[in-house]
C-alpha cells in the first residue's frame, strides 16, 4: 500500500484507471404489481406520504458533550415522516467528459447548515431557504485532498488542501495545508501546514478528528493539532520501517502502523493518546493481510483483506487492545462496503470509509451484497456482537428496495431504504435492535433520473442530520445530452410537519 507521487486528480492523466473501471449501474425494472397507491408530490416529484405505523417514542438526548468532543447526536421523531425539500443545490460550467469530473469530497449539515466541499471551495447553504444563493463561501486556495465524516458538537471540521504551486513545481501535487473552519459560518478558523509532507497526496492522506485534536497521516508522516488554536501537538516525520498509514478519530484515535512494503507489509493498529501521540496500547495483525479499514475506534473494530483488496473479516477488541472476535464475511454474502468510493481509487481519505457498515456500542451492522429474485428481499443488514461476533439480529430489506445502514442515533439504528419505481417510495427508517421494531422517519421520493445515482453510497454521500437526509453527490460531469444545463449535485428532506 505504498503511493508514489501520483498526478493530480484534476487532472486527466490521473483518472486513467478510472477509464478502465465500469460506471455502469444496474437499475431494477420489474412490472408493478395491481397496486393502487396515492401520492401526493411537491415540485413534480418529492412524495408527501405518511406511514401507517404511529412515531415510536423517541430515545432521550444523548448527554450533553462539550464543544470540541465529536458529535453524536440523537434523532428526534418528525410530527410526520411525510418528507419535503429542503435543500436543492446544482452545479453548472461541468465538463462534459466523465473522465475529467469536478469532485466534491466533503458533505456536512447542521441544524442551520447543509455544506458541500467542491473542488477548491467549500460551500454552505441555510436549510429550508430554497435559494440557489450560498449562504456563504470557503475559498480554500487549492483542491481538496482529504476530508473527514466527523463534526465536533459545535459544528466544527476540517479538511486537507493541496495549495496552488506555480506551474512545474516539483510539490505542485502535494497535500500539504489543513484547514479548520465552522460549519454554520463558514469561517476559517486556523490553517496549517503539515510538516515535512512532500509525498502526502490525495491518494495516500487520510485525515480525521478526535476531542479536541485533528489528525493527518499520509504513509511517509503523521501530524496533530489542537482544535483550539491550530498548535502542533506532535508529529511523526522521521524515516523508519514503520509508518502511520491513517488515522480512525471520533470517540478515541486509532493508528494504523505499516511496516515494510507490499507485498510484505505488516500491519499493527495503536490506539493513542491524541495530545501526544504515545501509544497506549498495540494490536498486531496477522501476516497475510493486504488492507486494513478502522470502521470505529471505540470499540475499535478492524476490517481486514486477507489475500486480496476485498474485506474477508472484521475484527473487534477490547478496550486495552486485547482481541475479542473475528467475524469471517467469507462466501461473497456480506458487503460493508471498504474501499468503494471513487471506484476503488484511494481518493480523499479512505481509512474509515466503509460506507455499507455501521458500528455501535455493542453491535456492528453490515449490508448483505444485492439480489435480484422478486421472491426475497433484495438485501438484508445482519447485526453483530461486537463482544463475540455472534449474529444478534437481521433487518429485512423489501423487494427490489435494498437497505443500508447510515449510522447510530442513540441505540437506534437509521436505515435508508431504496425506492422502487411510483409505488414504494424511499425512506429512512429507525430500527431498535433490542425489539426488532421498525419505525418510519422520513417517506419521500428522489428524482426518477438521478436516484440511482444518489442512492448508491459508492457515488454519493447521505447523511442524517437534525431529522433531515441529504443525498450528494461525489463526482460533478455534464449532461451528455444537454451539456450546458446545471446538474443536480446535492439534494435533503425534511419532515413536512417539522420547521426548525
Amino acid at each position: 500500500m505504498s503511493f508514489g507521487p501520483p498526478p493530480s486528480v484534476y487532472t486527466q492523466s490521473a483518472l486513467a484507471a478510472d477509464q478502465a473501471r465500469s460506471r455502469g449501474r444496474m437499475k431494477v425494472v420489474g412490472a408493478v404489481a395491481a397496486l393502487v397507491v396515492a401520492v401526493l408530490c411537491v415540485g413534480g416529484w418529492l412524495l408527501l406520504s405518511a406511514g401507517d405505523d404511529a412515531p415510536a417514542d423517541g430515545k432521550a438526548a444523548a448527554a450533553s458533550q462539550r464543544p470540541d468532543e465529536i458529535r453524536e447526536t440523537v434523532e428526534k421523531i418528525p410530527s410526520t415522516p411525510e418528507g419535503r425539500l429542503v435543500i436543492e443545490h446544482s452545479e453548472d460550467g461541468l465538463a462534459k467528459n466523465t473522465t475529467d469530473p469536478r469532485y466534491a469530497p466533503g458533505t456536512w449539515a447542521t441544524g442551520k447548515i447543509f455544506a458541500k466541499g467542491i473542488a477548491r471551495k467549500v460551500v454552505g447553504y441555510k436549510i429550508q431557504s430554497q435559494s440557489e444563493k450560498a449562504a456563504w463561501t470557503l475559498e480554500l486556495g487549492g483542491h481538496i485532498c482529504a476530508t473527514s465524516r466527523h463534526v465536533t458538537a459545535d459544528g466544527r471540521t476540517a479538511v486537507v488542501v493541496q495549495p496552488s504551486k506555480p506551474e512545474g513545481s516539483k510539490t505542485a501535487g502535494v497535500c500539504n495545508e489543513v484547514v479548520f473552519f465552522d460549519l454554520d459560518t463558514g469561517k476559517k478558523l486556523w490553517q496549517a501546514k503539515m510538516p515535512s509532507a512532500n509525498q502526502a497526496y490525495v491518494t495516500n492522506t487520510n485525515l480525521t478528528l478526535t476531542r479536541g485534536v485533528v489528525a493527518v497521516a499520509w504513509r511517509h508522516g503523521s501530524v496533530a493539532y489542537d482544535m483550539k488554536n491550530g498548535k502542533q501537538l506532535w508529529d511523526s516525520t522521521a524515516v523508519s520501517n514503520c509508518e502511520d498509514e491513517g488515522f480512525a478519530g471520533g470517540r478515541a484515535l486509532l493508528a494504523l502502523v505499516s511496516c515494510g512494503e507490499a507485498p510484505d507489509t505488516k500491519y499493527e493498529v495503536q490506539k493513542l493518546d491524541p495530545r501526544t501521540g504515545r501509544a497506549d496500547w498495540t494490536y498486531k495483525v496477522a501476516g497475510g493481510i493486504q488492507a486494513v479499514y478502522m470502521p470505529s475506534s471505540d470499540p475499535p473494530v478492524l476490517a481486514v483483506a486477507a489475500g486480496d483488496i476485498t474485506v474477508t473479516d472484521l475484527i473487534t477488541l477490547d478496550d486495552k487492545g486485547k482481541h475479542l472476535a473475528t467475524v469471517s464475511l467469507a462466501g461473497n454474502r456480506y458487503d460493508p462496503g471498504c474501499g468503494q468510493r471513487y471506484f476503488a481509487a484511494p481518493y480523499f481519505g479512505v481509512m474509515e470509509n466503509c460506507d455499507k457498515m455501521v458500528v455501535g456500542r455493542k453491535q456492528m451492522y453490515v449490508a448483505t451484497k444485492e439480489g435480484f429474485d422478486a421472491a426475497q428481499p433484495a438485501n438484508w443488514i445482519v447485526a453483530f456482537d461486537v463482544r463475540t461476533g455472534k449474529t444478534a439480529g437481521k433487518f429485512d430489506g423489501r423487494s427490489f428496495q435494498s437497505v443500508l445502514p447510515l449510522r447510530m442515533s442513540g441505540d437506534e439504528l437509521l436505515i435508508y431504504r431504496r425506492t422502487f419505481g411510483s409505488v414504494g417510495p424511499a425512506a429512512v427508517v429507525r430500527w431498535n435492535p433490542r425489539t426488532d421494531k421498525e419505525s418510519p422517519f422520513l417517506l419521500f421520493h428522489l428524482p426518477e433520473d438521478e436516484e440511482s445515482e444518489l442512492s448508491d453510497p459508492e457515488q454519493s454521500d447521505i447523511i442524517v442530520e437534525k431529522d433531515r437526509v441529504f443525498f450528494a453527490k461525489r463526482e460533478l460531469t455534464a449532461d451528455d445530452k444537454h451539456p450546458k444545463d446545471p446538474v443536480l449535485a446535492a439534494i435533503g428532506v425534511g419532515s413536512a410537519g417539522v420547521s426548525h
